[in-house]
């Protein structure tokens, strides 16, 4: 399936203006008289596996906001489905696996509405503008030629709306693509990036990844409602008891802590003035901001390694001996703590009689169980995440509503 799709979809973006050569760099002049260099490679190809494949890394610097590597807004929305298409149709192909195709449904469903939910509350959030700048004089409302709202780290051609999406997109997959700036966003478009990388990347997340951490979120669903209701829980007719629960527990954790810890860690003891750590000074240099932004910058680097996204906000100078030691650990962390567990389910499940439907059974399909999915997707990460992203983009938002900038 990746190959085709690669094929066609790199065809597509040849079709719209992506570069596809094997020709050296290019010298012009332009047309005030000045020099530049265009560099020329196979774009289109890299451009279309690097989106279908969850690689995140672009040909140039600036990744999907280069015009040579997303020249239009069309290509911008093929870059999203592209990024979606695989994770997306994983639910289908659970659906068939398990011979049951609404519980495939009922997934997509799930992460359907966790992601419009996402991308419309990054859209409102930019598009409301940033009062500081609106005291300065400069209009957020849209007008004639252009969108209006916070259009700082943002390309003009994609405008407010195909930013907020396409960043919504590659924080809730494991892709990280980026076609703008994260760290120029609003705090409450930085809040809900942070908020789809902490949640375990279970909206949509990575190719054929993102199901198995939906189906541990689907798990604790289950031992939920079982609690309530005195019912042995179970799912697709197996039984879920201690031994499963442990694994998802142990997933769950070592994530949570990863992230929490090490950004924690790093302002404990990273930003001490150690030659060892950091040969330049304390790390406090690396940061672009101070204050909440300062912090939600560490997080996001660390629940982005722990995710295995990749795209950060740029205002954080990851390279350095402690980040470098720190974030590549948690990206062991974050894929061989979900994929041992995973596995180790999956034995134990293999080896378990299935059970016959009855009238207590808990149906794992339908509006209702989707809905219990939902509140425990979100009430997890919050109870997890919630005192971390107060002090980050949750503080942010209200300090700059009064007006307050850190510098």
């Amino acid at each position: 399936m990746l190959l085709p799709l690669a094929f066609f979809g790199a065809l597509f973006l040849c079709s719209q203006g992506v570069i596809q050569t094997l020709a050296p760099n290019r010298n012009i002049t332009t047309l005030e008289g000045a020099r530049q260099t265009i560099p020329l490679g196979p774009v289109a190809s890299q451009e279309s596996i690097k989106l279908l494949s969850s690689d995140g890394g672009g040909y140039f610097s600036a990744n999907s906001a280069h015009p040579l590597e997303n020249p239009n807004p069309l290509t911008n929305l093929v870059e999203m489905l592209l990024m979606l298409a695989v994770p997306a149709g994983m639910t289908y192909t659970f659906g068939r696996m398990v011979n049951d195709q609404r519980q495939g449904w009922t997934v997509f469903a799930v992460m359907g509405v966790l992601f419009a939910c996402g991308s419309l509350m990054i859209t409102w959030g930019e598009q409301a503008g940033n009062p500081i700048l609106t005291a300065a004089g400069i209009d957020p409302k849209p007008g004639i030629g252009q969108s209006g709202g916070n259009m700082e780290g943002k390309e003009t051609r994609f405008g407010v709306g195909g930013s907020a999406l396409f960043s919504a997109a590659a924080t809730a997959s494991s892709d990280g693509a980026v076609n703008s700036s994260h760290d120029s966003f609003t705090p409450i478009g930085g809040l809900v990036q942070i908020f789809n990388l902490t949640t375990g990347e279970v909206i949509f997340g990575g190719v054929g990844v993102g199901i198995v951490s939906m189906i541990f979120m689907v798990v604790v669903t289950i031992f939920i409602a079982g609690l309530l209701v005195g019912h042995t829980p179970e799912y697709l007719g197996k039984k879920i008891e201690a031994k499963e629960m442990k694994m998802v527990m142990l997933s769950f954790v070592a994530t949570a802590a990863a992230t929490l810890l090490f950004a924690g860690a790093t302002f404990v003891v990273a930003f001490h003035p150690s030659a060892y750590w950091n040969p330049g000074g304390a790390l406090t240099e690396n940061l672009g901001n101070r204050g909440a932004h300062g912090l939600s910058e560490v997080l996001y680097a660390n629940a982005s390694a722990v995710g295995t996204n990749g795209s950060a906000f740029a205002g954080l100078n990851a390279n350095s001996p402690w980040f470098n030691l720190t974030l590549g650990l948690e990206m062991l962390i974050g894929r061989f703590l979900v994929i041992i567990p995973a596995l180790a389910i999956a034995g134990s499940l293999a080896r378990k009689q299935r059970m016959a439907v009855t009238d207590g059974t808990l149906p794992t399909h339908g509006p209702l169980f989707a809905g219990l999915l939902v509140g425990t997707i979100v009430l997890v990460t919050a109870l997890t995440f919630f005192p971390a992203l107060s002090l980050g983009p949750i503080a942010e938002h209200y300090l700059m509503q009064m007006g307050v900038t850190f510098r």
